[in-house]
């Protein structure tokens, strides 16, 4: 229990919410807001929303579909609603403005989790990722280290339509502070578009003992604004 509770945390942070959610009911159809809103949307407004398919690489398996939407928004924080298909239940995260996160759940990043954008985005640029991750429920902390970089431009289509995108990938190692020799790797591709100021699809690969215990993609299929 306590390796699965790391792992999803090590792994895609933004996938959270989905990560326990098991889709019960078919993803909406695409709605013509999906195909015809093409508005751009750089700087973030209360009620702009993104949603996200989430399969499992492994099997093939859409395991949710999640919707993030901006509640709250100051001159130094943005508030997300995550909100899963077939699903009561709500989830919230928030994020500095830069979208790197620091709160999502019981689990605090200090400063950050360092998984956001470093504007201007250029290929070729990279940056180091450095946090302390801590559990509120159970005092679990985690040191997290590792290195982002741009490394292409890619134009990319989903069902939300295309976007010109900067491909990320990110390398991360993160060991339990109290238990140094627990050891867990997570790598991660982010194709981010400024157009829509959000990831239009982000891939994730979770190991811990040598062995792959998490492979997922998250892809765009709507977004808008209020």
């Amino acid at each position: 229990m306590l390796r699965r509770c790391l792992l999803a945390t090590i792994g895609l942070l933004a996938f959270a919410g989905a990560a326990t959610a098991q889709t019960a009911a078919q993803p909406p159809a695409p709605t013509a807001q999906a195909t015809s809103s093409q508005e751009t949307m750089e700087e973030p407004e209360i009620g702009d929303h993104w949603t996200y398919e989430v399969r499992d690489e492994i099997t093939g398996d859409l395991k949710s579909t999640i919707t993030h939407t901006i509640t709250d928004i100051s001159p130094t924080e943005i508030g997300i609603r995550l909100a899963v298909l077939g699903k009561s239940d709500l989830g919230f995260q928030s994020y500095d403005r830069a979208w790197d996160m620091i709160t999502n759940g019981i689990w605090r990043s200090t400063p950050n989790d360092g998984m956001g954008i470093r504007a201007p985005l250029a290929v070729g640029k990279s940056w180091p990722v450095k946090a302390t991750d801590f559990n509120s429920s159970n005092g679990i902390s985690l040191k997290r280290t590792g290195t982002a970089k741009v490394t292409a431009q890619e134009s990319l289509t989903t069902r939300a339509g295309t976007f010109e995108t900067y491909k990320i990938e990110i390398a991360i190692e993160s060991r339990n502070a109290n238990d140094t020799t627990k050891k867990y790797l997570s790598e991660q591709q982010i194709w981010y578009a400024p157009s829509i100021n959000h990831w239009v699809k982000r891939a994730n690969v979770s190991r811990s003992d040598g062995r792959v215990r998490d492979r997922s993609m998250a892809e765009l299929v709507e977004y808008g604004r209020r």
